[in-house]
């Protein structure tokens, strides 16, 4: 599987995340979003398509995994 270079990209965090440590990252990469835990930056990032992260909000906002 190849690799996605992710040394240029913009990560940011959710405004609600809290101070726990417990928080996710995410950056825009063209045609797909880059996900990552915050405490380990370095580590592995989970890259998903548009389509599949505009499904993953979608099911979150309407409590589909609570």
């Amino acid at each position: 599987m190849p690799q996605t270079d992710l040394s240029g990209a913009t990560w940011r965090k959710s405004t609600r995340s809290s101070g726990s440590g417990a928080c996710v990252e995410v950056a825009t990469l063209g045609g797909a979003t880059a996900v990552r835990d915050s405490k380990h930056p370095t580590g592995p990032a989970l890259i998903v398509t548009r389509a599949g992260w505009a499904a993953f909000t979608t099911g979150v906002r309407s409590g589909e995994f609570a």
